[in-house]
């Protein structure tokens, strides 16, 4: 059967040809596409049945731009939103802009908060004013309480759905509540226990809970969160602390130690990721939220002002070159060698500024051990440095027949990889203490470091030991 002949049936291929190596199957996207053009709403429904909203989300970037705001509409309340969560910024913004108000309203209003507001935060003030002015009051109240809290706080990643009791409940009553009230969170591992003001108390354990006897107070089994975090800390630290004490969730509260939410694991694993590709683009001078759906145009433009500083220092580094171009037309030998010790140097570089940009990034490299890995870095630049000197140095003495110019290659490579690994590490310690982004500006000064210091003691050394002039 042809991949046409499986589009025009209609029907869902087995759940074993929807997926190839966790990747959606070409076959399946055709099919997908196929029934959209038809205008096909149930057939949808069927492809797409039982699929994991993350799969959904990846077979939404996977269709034609037109087809993307069609396939949600057709399927219509059989939509979960939640797949929008899954998509690329770009391609969620262009889908929200094609989309019917009433859509989103009516898909909006059957996420969890932390999913609605992940949604609704890209959108223009306007448009999401009067979204949340069409919903329910109590989801427009925390939708909107979350939306006031600054971007990647806890706030905005936190859930609002959580289990709170006082502390003189019993464990009978509390159990008994937990069975019978129906609008609880779908999944949770604790409660919390709060007082008449709604500050948090602590919270218990649910296997806790179930070891108890009947009788017992809550707040006797209560143990003081000594983790709480406040709604307006930075996403990043929340996850680093959930990280380091292998917690499964932490309760966060307002200024007045009141409850307002929970962060679970599975919300920072989000974040851990978005902050390691943030870094990850900004060691390449790539902005954290360019996203491969984006346009030329705009790619074009958050590329070009990196590209602009590395032009700039790639003139510095070549007026080097130029104080000893007499040196250069006397002796070809300088031109050929100069690249190697600026690369080696560089390459040395990027290796110690891409540990400690990611290590800043975690809080691993802080005042307290910052001296103790300069001079771990400094040491291994030295060790580095002789190792290549002398290879260097001995290729470069049969390459040219002069023992003298491996002598001299061999000096600067020392001195070019101890810059390098003094640049890579101290330049992002600079940056980070005067709270500019190491992770961004790094790359580029380190790169000058080091192509004017090769260029440097080579040329120099070369001048003083050939009596170049």
């Amino acid at each position: 059967m042809t991949d046409v002949d499986t589009a025009s049936s209609a029907r869902p291929p087995a759940p074993n040809v929807r997926l190839e190596s966790e990747e959606l199957n070409p076959a399946f996207v055709a099919a997908i596409a196929a029934a959209v053009s038809r205008s096909d709403g149930d057939g949808l429904a069927q492809l797409i049945q039982d699929l994991h909203e993350a799969d959904v989300g990846a077979l939404i970037e996977a269709l034609e731009p037109d087809d993307r705001p069609r396939f949600i509409l057709l399927l219509g309340s059989r939509f979960d939103f939640t797949a929008l969560t899954e998509v690329d910024d770009a391609v969620r913004e262009a889908v929200l802009a094609e989309l019917p108000q009433d859509a989103i309203v009516e898909g909006v209003a059957e996420l969890p908060i932390d999913d609605a507001v992940y949604i609704l935060e890209d959108l223009d003030s306007d448009e999401k004013d009067e979204i949340l002015d069409r919903l329910p009051s109590p989801e427009r109240v925390a939708l909107q309480r979350s939306l006031d809290f600054p971007e990647e706080s806890a706030g905005r990643r936190m859930q609002t759905d959580f289990v709170a009791v006082p502390p003189f409940w019993g464990v009978d009553q509390t159990q008994r509540y937990l069975r019978e009230t129906a609008d609880l969170p779908e999944a949770f591992s604790e409660l919390f226990v709060v007082d008449p003001r709604y500050r948090l108390v602590g919270s218990v354990p649910l296997d806790k809970l179930l070891r108890a006897s009947r009788n017992t107070r809550i707040g006797e089994l209560a143990s003081e969160d000594r983790h709480r975090v406040r709604a307006t800390d930075d996403q990043e630290d929340v996850a680093r602390l959930l990280q380091r004490y292998n917690m499964l969730s932490v309760p966060v509260v307002d200024d007045g130690d009141r409850l307002v939410g929970v962060m679970t694991v599975d919300d920072v694993v989000d974040v851990i990721q978005d902050e390691a590709d943030e870094d990850l683009k900004a060691l390449g001078g790539v902005r954290g939220e360019e996203e491969l759906s984006d346009s030329v145009w705009y790619i074009t433009r958050s590329r070009f002002s990196w590209l602009f500083v590395n032009l700039v220092t790639a003139f510095v580094a070549a007026s080097v070159l130029d104080v000893f171009k007499g040196q250069l037309q006397q002796m070809v030998a300088l031109a050929v060698l100069a690249p190697i010790v600026a690369s080696q140097g560089g390459n040395a570089a990027t290796q110690t500024m891409t540990v400690a940009v990611r290590a800043l990034a975690t809080r691993e490299l802080t005042r307290s051990n910052a001296l103790r890995v300069v001079w771990r870095e400094v040491r291994v630049g030295m060790l580095n440095g002789f190792g290549f000197a002398v290879l260097t140095g001995a290729i470069a003495s049969l390459w040219f027949d002069s023992i003298g110019l491996g002598l001299v290659i061999g000096c600067a490579m020392v001195i070019n990889m101890l810059a390098g690994a003094l640049g890579g590490i101290l330049i992002p310690l600079v940056l980070d203490r005067y709270r500019a982004d190491p992770a961004v500006s790094s790359g580029v000064f380190v790169t000058t470091v080091t192509d004017v210091v090769g260029f440097f003691a080579f040329l120099g050394i070369a001048t003083l030991w050939f009596g170049l002039s």
